[in-house]
């Protein structure tokens, strides 16, 4: 896995947590719905950490706390 790989399926893994569909991530976090779902289906490679601490912020969490997982533990 690599480190867009492990941001898709952490942000996708906050949201079924958070019970919170890609449409309402995106208005609580003010980024585009078409980019995070740009992010979350591979079509963008490298994110821009800007865009992941917007997401962070509508997701009410750290920019630690969304590394702080195993999905990005071990990254090649």
């Amino acid at each position: 896995m690599d480190i867009s790989q492990a941001t898709a399926k952490r942000i996708l893994n906050l949201c079924e947590t958070q019970d919170i569909s890609i449409n309402k991530l995106a208005s609580l976090s003010q980024v585009t719905q078409s980019t995070i779902n740009s992010i979350v289906s591979g079509e963008s490679k490298n994110p821009k950490l800007k865009t992941i601490l917007k997401i962070c912020y509508g997701l009410n969490i750290s920019l630690k706390d969304f590394f702080n997982s195993p999905y990005f533990d071990n990254l090649i």
